[in-house]
């Protein structure tokens, strides 16, 4: 039985083109945290119903959420999957919030360029406290056997990219 936790309500904004995969990063986020034990709110925005059009998902986690929506402002952590998107939803960004662009990542690091995003849940992952093997479970449940290692070495690539202040 999972024991609910009894964190403040954070608040994450994944955001960028359609096609980019930003609603299978959030599905993989939001399994992860309700495997945590929070609870999980989830809710989309697709700009156009085709791939190139602008998508955001608003994942809304802790003890007790009431709206799936996130306030203004008040955004923790803002993943930017395509720069162009960053000016957008910059406002969503509370003080102190945490900005994970896409610039930051090497795409010929990356095992697959298609891997981006996940590659951006294991950047933030070091900013939550839950453990590596709970997220490696979520992103192998996410996507058939031939695509699950690729996205967990995606992922640690992510993960191990140096934080601000880190030096190379």
């Amino acid at each position: 039985m999972k024991t609910m936790k009894t964190d403040p309500t954070r608040n994450i904004r994944i955001a960028g083109l359609g096609g980019m995969g930003i609603l299978t990063s959030s599905q993989v986020l939001a399994e992860v945290l309700f495997e945590a034990g929070y609870d999980v709110k989830k809710a989309e925005v697709h700009g156009m119903a085709q791939r190139g059009g602008s998508v955001a998902s608003d994942i809304r986690f802790g003890r007790h959420i009431l709206s799936p929506m996130i306030p203004d402002g008040e955004t923790d952590f803002l993943l930017i999957l395509a720069s162009e998107e960053i000016e957008m939803h910059r406002p969503a960004l509370r003080p102190g919030g945490v900005l994970i662009d896409a610039r930051a990542f090497d795409a010929a690091a990356l095992p697959n360029r298609k891997s981006l995003n996940i590659a951006m849940l294991g950047a933030l992952s070091r900013h939550l406290d839950i453990p590596v093997d709970a997220w490696h479970r979520a992103i192998r449940a996410a996507f058939p056997e031939k695509l699950r290692d690729l996205n967990v070495q995606a992922f640690e690539t992510g993960r191990n990219l140096p934080k601000p202040g880190d030096t190379l």
